[in-house]
């Protein structure tokens, strides 16, 4: 699965297995996802089954869980319901029980409305509660006999199936619906082994109206009309796991390619079809580089990748047919700013790295996520060059290196699954690998990675499957190595001094580890790279080995060198302080073969103000061969306000490369200077890609000026993909905060409301909300009723917006539509907590008026009296005056 924005992914809920007879044991479930268990007394025999899925021992810490069945096939068929957003469903498994008689089966299931349980042997009784559903058999089942169960139901699901219809707001014509099983989401709309340990065959009958279609894993079967329905039956027969399954139906369009034999298709919605090509352009390339670079190929029926409409994440790695957001589409005009590639390959890998091979729980999860990241920095190098694939590794460490936390990739102290979704398996998993690589060799890597692939092929893995294979492959102890940077968390904290012996010839580095070492995070041992380049050119590598706290390190060279590079080729994953003397880094930011040499050194002098500093800035800015560093070097600029650093922002704006002239335009944002203003209104009327213009026009929201206002209200007029450039002028115009844009919103919003982004769309009426709260009474009222007729938008992703917007108006006439809204709601719901918040605001905004109006009454006092005083005064005055002192 990729997460959107690199952003944290939202959590969902982990539902543990209850079975029968632990709740008569008095237990209860611990606030960390513990259990405890009261002081009860009970005979235990041996109908008590353990639980499967509980932390061992009562210390928090999650296991895998326990198989009592092996699922050999899952049958699903399905009908969907687009107008009560529903589906009845017949689901049969066929299983054999492992080890053991089995009486009792459990099956994971939500909130599914169970109608009929038949079985091949016959069914004692069934029971269906809110997390399971419970089949006791007559007589056990014998291990190792095959035996099968059919479920009839009926779900509503809230989670795991997902409709987007033009009753819920969406466009005419793209109805649609589509699941999402990661990590344990698929019980909400069919009954069956929610967990990833357990492998098996499945298929997917699914009917839906004529006109639409449906995908599914693996190959088609079969397509056929019955009356006003059409039937897809969908067969995967190679074995998976159960988040894996994916169905995805509705109003399509299709574009089709081949990877050899191998069918591609990339499908969208009708609305968004116009923009799909860009995002399909890269798929055979990245399945003709990986089956290279893996060595195995691709090891599905198909691979067909669907767009749709407000997905929970960037994409999901269904087997065989992945589901991506409709956020990844972009169009030709943004240019070199947008790409589906990375997407697109993380997606791709995932068919190898996480569907073929599985991670048995989630505390392994870094062995899906972590490789499909890596190999997405492999196809970049493939795509794009060594120095994009560094550059990608660079940011990624810059982000790892930024946070404090201490978890180990390896963590078993999680109480939901989606906690693992984070840095730790993704780019951390990424660097784990790329270590590997850099310490063995990419020859070396292909056959480790071949070998694991081969040995554990539809099977779920751990850790230590595969350092075993590491061990076996390279013959060398990985032990260490997994231990300090998979089962301990944290990274090194490296000081590094550099010092030269003229009558020695002999270079000394003095390393030391700064990090605060722990029970948590070890003092590390690894090989560091290091690199000097002596004064004929001549680059002298060497690999120190650095496992202590401090430790010197001397290197015989035939001359002083002009350059020293730690860590050169980005081999390790370390906060490494090491700035060398002018000489030596400027001739590192000069290296035309070193991209991330040049932007270190850039870093290093970002917020100096010497002018042989900005000058190579400047050059950087403008010559440096490789965008990364270009980027940098102009975000370097914008750092320190000057004349001069203006000018030369001004200078870079001369770029064919719009990566580079987008961050050109946002530095000269940062200045609040009327030559940038002018320059600023001139890349408004002039450039052609949207998402620039964009970002001038948020620029210019700081400035004061009727032509500002005048720029911002004509850019919501510009349309373009997404409205990105009408997202902009509404930004700005929050920024100005003048009352008078509030109506010219409102208009906008009225007129072209879908033509936004759900999430675009409710900051919009957000910020329409704060502009109309210092309008003029007949406005506000004009705002105040758009956003409560919004309340119960169609598009429920939007209804908590509208409520929050309400809360931002602050204005009392809403209090009872909201108090409406949180005393009717769910607990917990969006709508609710925002109906809340939104009370809150106006009572505190009520309150605060109120102590205006006191201090107002208050003030009026006190002039009174000191009038009152001054009156006083006047006639003391008169009475003590010279000329009455004279009479007396």
């Amino acid at each position: 699965m990729n997460k959107v924005d690199r952003a944290p992914f939202a959590a969902g809920l982990v539902f543990l297995w209850v079975w029968g007879g632990l709740r008569e044991l008095g237990a209860e479930m611990h606030t960390h996802g513990g259990w405890r268990l009261c002081a009860c007394k009970r005979a235990f025999h041996e109908e008590v089954p353990f639980e499967p899925d509980a932390p061992h021992a009562g210390n928090g810490r999650k296991y895998a869980r326990d198989r009592e069945i092996d699922v050999r096939h899952v049958r699903l068929e399905l009908d969907p319901d687009f107008t009560r957003r529903g589906l009845a469903g017949v689901a049969t498994l066929n299983f054999t029980p492992i080890a053991k008689p089995l009486r009792r089966l459990r099956l994971d299931a939500v909130d599914l409305r169970v109608g009929k349980v038949e079985a091949s042997v016959p069914v004692e009784a069934w029971d269906a509660d809110k997390t399971a559903l419970t089949v006791t058999f007559a007589k056990p089942l014998e291990p190792d006999v095959e035996a099968w169960v059919t479920v009839r139901y009926e779900a509503e699901p809230r989670d795991g199936w997902y409709f987007r219809t033009s009753a819920m707001g969406y466009p005419e014509g793209d109805d649609h619906f589509w699941t999402q099983g990661e990590p344990e989401k698929h019980r909400h709309w069919f009954p069956g082994y929610d967990y990833p340990n357990e492998r098996f065959t499945s298929e997917v009958i699914c009917r839906v109206p004529a006109g639409m279609t449906v995908v599914s894993n693996g190959r088609l079967v079969e397509e056929r009309a019955e009356g006003n329905r059409t039937r897809f039956h969908w067969h995967q027969e190679a074995e998976h796991v159960n988040y894996l399954i994916s169905v995805v139906g509705g109003y399509f369009r299709r574009l089709e390619g081949k990877h050899g034999d191998l069918a591609l298709a990339f499908l969208t919605p009708p609305s968004e079809f116009a923009v799909a090509e860009n995002s399909f352009r890269d798929t055979a390339a990245i399945l003709d580089f990986f089956e290279g670079e893996i060595g195995i190929d691709f090891p599905w029926a198909k691979y067909f990748s669907v767009c749709v409409t407000d997905f929970i994440a960037g994409g999901m790695e269904n087997t065989s047919v992945t589901t991506l957001t409709t956020g990844t589409l972009f169009s030709a005009e943004s240019g070199n700013l947008r790409t589906s590639h990375r997407l697109d390959a993380h997606e791709a890998a995932h068919q190898w790295f996480g569907d073929l091979v599985t991670c048995k729980d989630w505390s392994h999860l870094w062995l899906n996520e972590g490789f499909a990241t890596y190999y997405t920095h492999l196809y970049d190098g493939k795509k794009s060059g060594e120095d994009e694939m560094r550059y990608q590794l660079f940011r990624d460490a810059e982000e790892i290196l930024k946070g404090t936390d201490e978890k180990p990739i390896v963590w078993r102290g999680y109480a939901d699954p989606m906690e693992q979704f984070d840095y730790r398996a993704y780019p951390k998993g990424a660097w784990v690998l790329h270590m590997i690589r850099s310490q063995i060799g990419p020859d070396l890597f292909r056959k480790t990675i071949r070998t694991y692939l081969e040995k554990h092929r539809s099977g779920a893995v751990v850790t230590q499957d595969l350092a075993d294979v590491l061990e076996t492959v390279t013959g060398r102890s990985w032990d260490e190595f997994f231990d300090q940077w998979v089962f301990h968390g944290g990274q090194p904290a490296l000081r590094v001094a550099y010092a030269w012996d003229q009558t020695k010839k002999q270079a000394k580095l003095t390393i030391e580890q700064t990090h605060k070492v722990s029970e948590a995070v070890l003092l590390f041992d690894f090989p560091l790279p290091v690199r000097f380049v002596d004064q004929s050119g001549v680059a002298h590598e060497f690999t120190p080995r650095v496992h202590e706290v401090r430790e010197d390190f001397f290197f015989d060279l035939p001359s002083q060198p002009v350059m020293v590079r730690i860590d050169p080729e980005l081999a390790v994953l370390a906060r490494i302080a090491f700035t060398p003397a002018d000489g030596l880094l400027f001739a590192q930011g000069e290296d035309a073969s070193d991209a991330i040499g040049r932007l270190l050194a850039v870093q290093a002098v970002a917020g100096r103000t010497d002018s042989r500093s900005l000058a190579f800035l400047q050059k950087r800015a403008s010559e440096d061969p490789f965008y990364g560093v270009r980027i940098e070097a102009i975000e370097a600029l914008g750092k320190v306000p000057s004349p001069e650093r203006m000018r030369a922002l001004m200078e870079s704006l001369v770029q064919p490369d719009d990566r580079v002239r987008q961050a050109a335009v946002r530095g000269l944002g940062r200045f609040y200077d009327e030559a940038a203003a002018a320059r600023l209104k001139e890349i408004v009327a002039a450039e052609r890609n949207p998402e620039i213009v964009a970002d001038a026009l948020k620029a210019l929201g700081k400035f004061p000026g009727k032509e500002i206002d005048v720029l911002l209200r004509a850019g919501l007029q510009r349309s373009c993909h997404r409205e990105r450039i009408a997202v902009a002028a509404v930004e700005a115009m929050r920024q100005r905060g003048d009352a008078g844009s509030a109506v010219p919103l409102l208009s906008h919003l009225r007129a072209k409301a879908g033509a936004f982004s759900s999430a675009d769309l409710g900051r919009a009426w957000d910020s329409l909300a704060y502009l109309a709260r210092e309008a003029d009474e007949e406005v506000r009222e004009e705002v105040r009723l758009h956003l409560a007729d919004q309340v119960d938008h169609p598009k429920e992703s939007l209804r908590h917006h509208a409520i929050a917007a309400l809360g931002r108006l602050e204005d009392r006439r809403s209090e009872g539509l909201l108090r409406g809204v949180a005393e009717a709601g769910e607990a917990g719901r969006p709508e609710t907590k925002a109906a809340e918040e939104a009370l809150k605001k106006i009572h505190a905004g009520r309150r605060q008026a109120e102590e205006v109006e006191a201090l107002r009454k208050e003030l009026l006092d006190l002039q009174r009296e000191l009038r009152g005083m001054k009156e006083g005064m006047e006639e003391l005055r008169k009475k003590v005056s010279p000329e009455t002192a004279g009479a007396k």
